[in-house]
């Protein structure tokens, strides 16, 4: 064999091992999607693919995080026609995701100005009336954030806040707001 052809053999057989190398990476890499986390009970991220790109609904924060709540299009319609201060409840698959951050901050802006820090975790809810009957028509899921390892879990009692680990998680804890069909958030004005 002369010593080109050598070459492009040895060279042909690299190639051919970093993208077999490449791939396992990615393969396993594309084993760790946030949308195949699913709470127990079933709700998981992927009912709510496309979040990030919902419409602002409110932003929200506390001395230990930040928040901006999200609504895809049916839950944004709804809020415009005036629910549920119209005392009317919200339709099966309004959604609503609720990022949470820790504060910090800005190191820009000319004055004290408090932005998005770490990421900590993300909250869903979900209007279906037949798959939720038992918990007011709603869904819920809370997944933690681990900067460490970039993935999410199921929020559990050890979370902060704690939280039951499935899909009625929220249920206790919005029943105070069952005039209202179980969700705290306004809609702000715009």
């Amino acid at each position: 064999m002369h010593s080109a052809m050598k070459y492009f053999a040895l060279s042909g057989c690299a190639v051919l091992a970093i993208s077999i190398a490449f791939g396992a990476v990615s393969s396993a890499t594309a084993g760790h999607d946030k949308y195949t986390v699913k709470v127990p009970g079933g709700l998981g991220f992927s009912e709510f693919r496309g979040y990030e790109g919902w419409q602002t609904i409110a932003v929200s924060h506390n001395d230990t995080a930040i928040a901006v709540i999200l609504g895809n299009p049916a839950m944004i319609k709804a809020y415009q026609s005036g629910i549920p201060g119209n005392g009317k409840p919200f339709p099966d698959g309004a959604r609503m995701a609720k990022i949470h951050w820790e504060p910090k901050k800005s190191a820009t802006a000319p004055g004290p100005t408090t932005v998005p820090g770490a990421l900590t975790n993300v909250d869903f809810m979900v209007k279906d009336s037949k798959r939720f009957a038992d918990s007011g028509g709603w869904g819920w899921a809370s997944f933690d954030y681990d900067a460490a390892t970039e993935m999410f879990r199921p929020s559990d009692s050890s979370s902060k806040p704690p939280q039951a680990n499935d899909a009625k998680c929220g249920f206790a804890c919005h029943t105070i707001v069952k005039n209202r069909d179980y969700v705290f958030t306004e809609y702000g004005q715009r």
